[in-house]
């Protein structure tokens, strides 16, 4: 008796060690909220990570496209509610806007992601992909706002104003990493 008892009290310990290790499953809504920026037609297939504060991440739902939400409500430099999804092959820049933008500072700020574009650390965005963010002082204010990275465009390479006057199209931070098509009312 006193040997199954052992026995149980083992397996019980085991068991638990198990659990203890095994991450929590994501809550739904904490998923849903992520997704708010996706479109519709790719918010099924969609990865959703979740920032730690060293601006590394956990996949807590892993996609089978290529686009990545997170809810970066509340971080450093972060409007209230703000959602974002992008490619996967941003996530480095991403984490790297993240970090900078913490700096609430904004000369000091701009002075490093001046300082990184400059010495060649400044992550690039995958050309042509688009950023979807919904951001505002809550959920029900926040407003959606979409930008297609053009890194290194140019006035002159795309044929695009370089400013918002003509009242189309146009690239804003023409000639750097940051380089991304604005379109009016979005």
């Amino acid at each position: 008796m006193r040997r199954a008892a052992l026995m149980t009290a083992a397996a019980m310990t085991m068991t638990a060690g198990m659990w203890a290790q095994a991450p929590a499953p994501a809550p739904s809504g904490e998923i849903e909220t992520a997704l708010l920026a996706a479109p519709a037609q790719m918010r099924k297939e969609a990865t959703v990570i979740k920032w730690k504060p060293d601006y590394t991440y956990d996949t807590i739902r892993k996609g089978t496209n290529r686009l990545v939400c997170f809810d970066t409500s509340g971080l450093p430099g972060q409007q209230p509610f703000s959602v974002e999804c992008s490619s996967v092959a941003n996530l480095e820049r991403i984490a790297q806007n993240l970090r900078f933008e913490a700096e609430p500072d904004r000369a000091k700020r701009q002075a490093l992601i001046d300082a990184a574009e400059k010495n060649g650390t400044r992550a690039k965005p995958e050309y042509g992909s688009i950023w979807f963010g919904l951001h505002g002082k809550d959920r029900e204010s926040a407003r959606l706002h979409k930008t297609v990275a053009l890194p290194g465009a140019t006035a002159q390479s795309t044929g695009l104003p370089d400013n918002g006057r003509q009242g189309g199209a146009w690239i804003m931070d023409a000639g750097t990493s940051a380089a991304h098509l604005m379109v009016p009312g979005d």
